[in-house]
């Protein structure tokens, strides 16, 4: 869930909102997957590999918090 991945690893914040997933503080963070919500704002397959590529990225550099 996207409220998960944020909690953990805030380092992951800044992805998100670069790739126009400004929904890290809405409701349905807690309920939809990362990928439910790439797409649900129209990230295409290509775009979303790149999204996660940058999130695993921010993870392996951050950190768990």
């Amino acid at each position: 869930m996207i409220a998960e991945v944020v909690t953990k690893y805030p380092d992951t914040i800044p992805v998100f909102l670069e790739h126009g997933l400004h929904c890290i503080g809405c409701h349905v963070a807690a309920s939809e997957t990362v990928e439910q919500g790439a797409f649900a704002h129209g990230m295409d397959e290509k775009a979303f590999a790149g999204f996660m590529k940058a999130l695993n990225k921010a993870v392996a550099k951050g950190g768990k918090r």
